[in-house]
């Protein structure tokens, strides 16, 4: 294998942990639409509130994403044994 082809990989599995941890985020994001806020704030609309959505969606998107890029390193690894 050449450096080319070395760094073109390297690029692609780039690109695709990008796209599998924005695909996660927003996944989280449009699940989370479905909590009811009335419990945990006074106006669920309020900008406090969808700032709360938007982070919570980013941390739980982002571990998601990290499990599931874990897992296919993992699993691509165990073809060198």
């Amino acid at each position: 294998m050449n450096s080319n082809q070395v760094w073109s990989s390297l690029g692609w599995n780039g690109l695709f942990s990008i796209a599998v941890t924005i695909g996660s985020i927003l996944l989280a994001w449009y699940l989370l639409q479905e909590l009811k806020l009335d419990t945990w704030f006074k106006q669920p609309r309020s900008p406090r509130a969808r700032v709360f959505i938007a982070v919570l969606a980013v941390v739980i998107g982002h571990s998601f994403a990290r499990f599931i890029l874990d897992y296919w390193s993992w699993t691509s690894m165990l073809k060198l044994l």
